[in-house]
This record gives structure tokens, C-alpha cells and sequence, in this order.
């Protein structure tokens, strides 16, 4: 989500493109056997953890930067935001209809309760509730909504105190913060594989929980350091037009993977091998089509519709040709 006349922040971008191939990766076998189990998650038991906390966190980011701007450009931008939630509520209803673990829905419900209410609160009570959030998401099991609320509430948290405007000025803090995250990670993978043979169920999933969630946290500050490497142009290249078109993409995913597996007949939820080549295939073909369809034009399509209906008006879509 990004707030309109609001300069794009290019490490956002690339950050909502990593995490959107990733999340393809873990639901592709799910999507295509309709949540059933599969033989095997592409990346391991963790896998779901890793788009989860950081989709959540730049949701959380997104909504307070067109916060940010609403309160410039209109008297009621809380209206503009409640009008944003409900249109991505619809979208995840219909979504639903094609895969029952789809995300927006949540996204809606958890954004109504809390993430819109907590733009009354001072920023220094949205920084405490945060971490209280996600504390208890990881006792209680490691997710669902208690986690969504909270990494929502990071991420306004950091635009309110102007982390998220120093986000590609310095590279010192994202290799300390990475490095701390790994050591985390580490630690409590460590204690789970030490502990495990005579630990609780609810310890081993605490620790498990939190070694995953610090372990989003490593690739997010490990990105935001290569962005700041010459390998800049090449991560921009690769995952910026997967990230501004996101939502487009994180929806016609469902459709491909269906039409490959139901209407081509690849056994994608039964062969690891065909559920690689599969994600690959529509990664390639939506990274393309993006490319394309960004030289054109301002928005993705669903981009641009989500814009009309939060706005109440249409904006120019194409890019004025000199």
C-alpha cells in the first residue's frame, strides 16, 4: 500500500516483491490442492513464517504513510482509510472463493479493529502495544491475527517516528539489527533443538515461533544492506516491479496456479519438482508482465481500482507519453 503523491521508497518495493515470490512458494501446493496437506512446504517447516511478518509489517507501513497523506489532502482522512479496508475487505471475499487461506481478508478485519483505531492513540502507545501484540501471538501458538495486530502496529509505529523516512540513508542500522535478529534466531533454534526431547508443546512452539519471526527479520535487514551495495540495480531490477504491482500479482497468482493445475493438469500438489517449475513459470510471466505494463502506466489495474475506491475518484492511470 502506498499513499498517493508520496514518492515511492524503492527498498518498500523491493521488499513487497521478495516477500510476494516467497509467499508463492510456500501456498503454491496448498492453493493447488484447495488447503489440503502437501508433501512437502518448498522451503521447510518455516516456510509460511517468512511473507507472513513481513507482509504485515509493510501493510502496518503502508497504511500510516496514506494516513500521512490523507491528513494533507482531505478534513476526514480516517474516512479514506475505512474506505481502503472495506474495498480490500470485498477483494478478500472474493479471493476467499478461490482459496480459503488467502490473506487480505484477515488484513481487512484486523486493520478494522485495530490498525484504524490505534490512529487515535500517541505513537508512543501504538510502539508499546506492538511488541505486547506479537508477545502474545507467540505464546499462544506463533500467528493468526494477535501477530497480524501487532507486526500492523510496528510498522505504523516506524513511519510515525520517522524510521521509515531514514530507511535507505544508513546501512550501519540494518547490519546491527540483522546481526542481532540473526543471533536471536540462532539462539532460539538452539534451545528448541536442546530443549525439544523433553520440553512442552507450548515451549516448543514459542521458541520455534520466535526463531521464525527473527528469521523474517534477518532477510528484511539483509536486504535493506544490499540495497545500499552495487547490487542495487540487480534486486531493483528483479523484485520492483513484482513489488509495485503486488496486490495484481498476489491475486492473479491464484488464478495461474489453478488454471496450471486444473485446467493444465500439473501435478503441482503432489510434486515438489512441478511446484518449483510451476512458481517459477508464473513469477517469471508476472515480472514480465509488470515490466511491461509499468511503462505505461502509473498503478497495477487492482492497484488502480483500490486507489479509485479509498479516493472516491478516478486518477490518471497512463503515463503522459512526450
Amino acid at each position: 500500500m502506498t499513499s498517493p503523491g508520496r514518492p515511492r521508497i524503492t527498498a518498500l518495493d523491493v521488499l513487497r516483491g521478495f516477500t510476494l515470490c516467497e509467499i508463492l512458494l510456500a501456498n503454491i501446493q496448498l492453493i493447488a490442492n484447495a488447503g489440503r496437506a502437501v508433501v512437502a512446504q518448498p522451503m521447510g517447516d518455516w516456510d509460511p513464517w517468512l511473507g507472513l511478518p513481513i507482509f504485515s509489517l509493510l501493510f502496518g507501513i503502508g497504511f500510516s504513510l496514506l494516513l500521512d497523506s490523507a491528513a494533507n489532502r482531505v478534513p476526514r482522512p480516517r474516512l479514506v482509510l475505512l474506505r481502503r479496508l472495506l474495498t480490500l475487505l470485498a477483494i478478500g471475499l472474493v479471493h476467499a472463493l478461490l482459496w480459503r487461506g488467502e490473506i487480505l481478508t484477515s488484513y481487512a478485519i484486523v486493520g478494522l479493529l485495530v490498525l484504524l483505531p490505534s490512529t487515535w492513540l500517541p505513537r508512543w502507545a501504538v510502539a508499546g502495544l506492538a511488541p505486547a501484540l506479537v508477545a502474545a501471538a507467540l505464546i499462544s501458538g506463533g500467528g493468526g491475527p494477535l501477530l497480524i495486530a501487532g507486526l500492523f502496529l510496528l510498522g505504523s509505529a516506524l513511519v510515525r517516528y520517522g524510521v521509515i523516512e531514514r530507511i535507505e540513508r544508513s546501512i550501519r542500522g540494518p547490519l546491527l539489527l540483522g546481526l542481532i535478529f540473526a543471533a536471536g534466531a540462532a539462539s532460539a533454534r538452539w534451545v528448541q533443538a536442546n530443549v525439544q526431547a523433553g520440553a512442552g508443546t507450548t515451549q516448543l512452539s514459542f521458541t520455534s515461533s520466535l526463531a521464525d519471526l527473527l528469521l523474517a527479520g534477518v532477510y528484511v535487514c539483509a536486504l535493506l544492506v544490499l540495497l545500499r551495495t552495487p547490487l542495487r540495480p540487480a534486486l531493483q531490477a528483479v523484485f520492483t516491479p513484482l513489488g509495485r504491482m503486488a496486490l495484481t500479482n498476489y491475486l492473479t497468482a491464484t488464478l495461474l496456479v489453478l488454471a496450471a493445475s486444473h485446467i493444465l493438469g500439473l501435478p503441482i500438489g503432489q510434486s515438489l519438482t512441478a511446484a518449483y517449475l510451476a512458481a517459477g513459470a508464473i513469477l517469471t510471466a508476472q515480472w514480465l508482465f509488470s515490466t511491461l505494463w509499468l511503462r505505461r502506466y502509473r498503478q497495477g489495474p487492482i492497484e488502480w481500482l483500490w486507489r479509485w475506491a479509498t479516493w472516491g475518484h478516478r486518477s490518471v492511470l497512463r503515463i503522459p507519453t512526450s
